[in-house]
């Protein structure tokens, strides 16, 4: 496997950052880019005329990694040359309400002999990720599995955008389905968000919308933490998620809050709940969520893959608005557990989807540093 990666900015161009010169026979690139610049067509064009062989896939962002730099109004490329790999692509329009039934179709588009692993971005706010997950689950072979993310847009909540090999567009998704003996994958997906308080179940919800949490209303508890910090719940809300845990799950995964609605005391969360699940509040320390992000960056150098050749890191747009100027912090650290040689690429989302742990389940995840390693033996 052979890398080259460029990052462009409005002050500086286009800046090589690694990897190899001229990688004209790449069959793959990844663009992630803030909205403006990457629905700017004469730069699409250009990185078309870069790697005229290879299929651009790329979304929006609320921030891009490139190496372990964390930029914004920019464009993060990394061209991608396979040895031993082959690769199938995909894509399907979306809309919440299709989400289970486009996962089904896009593992049914892809041939399914020989594939590894799957890696799918979709439009942050018109895709329900969990129902995604499920339709794509479905039709998943044997120890094949998925990881990718929901795209951003600079934490505007107005529209995001997908790249499969056109000019990216909205409610859009794309799949790239992997191929070969000798390819390898790794992943990790860890948050860091310190769980408080009792464990309590949920007696009242419908698909991401809680209503009740051991009979009382979901607002009202909520707001008995916060406090008065609830009068700045746009931000407030990142710094406490909620942990989320089925009898399927062995730790439970994040989810993020969206909204209220103090009259009725519901809260709505990016990511379905389910009655009869529990439920515990989470709050925020910078210093463990580096720890996260370091703990799934290790997850990936346990999975047969020690010395990954490229690495996509798929962080939540919360993380960045807890850590703020450290936000760099959880990008070293991770660059520390991988070899000096690994490529970084990334972006900051609006979900990230990766399995559970190490078992063969499927989620969104809120507000987790999700990774992907590849690597050719």
């Amino acid at each position: 496997m052979k890398t080259e990666q460029q990052n462009w900015t409005e002050n500086k161009g286009w800046v090589s950052e690694s990897g190899e010169a001229n990688l004209k026979d790449a069959q793959l690139v990844l663009v992630f880019g803030s909205p403006s610049h990457i629905q700017n067509q004469d730069l699409f064009d250009e990185i078309r005329q870069s790697y005229p062989q290879a299929y651009i896939l790329g979304g929006s962002s609320a921030g891009e990694i490139c190496d372990t730099h964390v930029h914004e109004n920019s464009l993060a490329v990394t061209a991608i040359f396979f040895e031993h790999t082959t690769l199938a692509f995909t894509n399907n329009s979306i809309k919440s309400e299709t989400s289970f039934s486009v996962g089904e179709e896009l593992v049914r588009s892809l041939p399914q002999k020989g594939l590894r692993h799957i890696f799918v971005l979709s439009d942050g706010l018109n895709t329900n990720g969990t129902e995604l997950m499920k339709g794509m689950s479905k039709h998943l072979p044997q120890n094949v599995t998925i990881t990718g993310g929901l795209a951003g847009d600079n934490e505007k909540f107005v529209e995001t955008l997908i790249a499969s090999n056109n000019f990216p567009e909205s409610k859009n998704i794309a799949a790239i389905g992997f191929y070969g003996s000798r390819f390898k994958v790794g992943y990790g997906s860890k948050s860091g968000f310190v769980p408080f308080g009792p464990e309590r179940i949920i007696t009242r919800s419908e698909n991401n919308v809680l209503y009740e949490l051991d009979g009382e209303p979901a607002f009202e508890l909520y707001k008995r933490y916060l406090g008065n910090k609830i009068d700045d719940f746009s931000t407030q809300c990142y710094y406490f998620p909620l942990l989320y845990k089925t009898k399927a799950m062995n730790g439970g995964v994040v989810r993020t809050i969206l909204h209220f609605d103090e009259k009725i005391g519901s809260l709505t969360f990016a990511g379905d709940i389910s009655t009869g699940s529990s439920a515990r509040l989470m709050k925020a320390n910078i210093d463990s969520l580096v720890s996260g992000a370091e703990e799934a960056a290790k997850s990936c150098t346990t999975q047969k893959n020690e010395n990954p050749e490229l690495a996509i890191l798929v962080s939540c747009v919360g993380r960045k608005i807890v850590m703020k100027q450290r936000v760099e912090e959880e990008i070293e650290i991770v660059r520390d557990a991988f070899s000096p040689e690994t490529t970084l690429t990334g972006f900051y989302s609006y979900g990230e989807i990766a399995p559970f742990g190490n078992s063969s389940f499927h989620h969104l995840h809120n507000q987790t540093m999700s990774i992907t390693t590849f690597s050719e033996s």
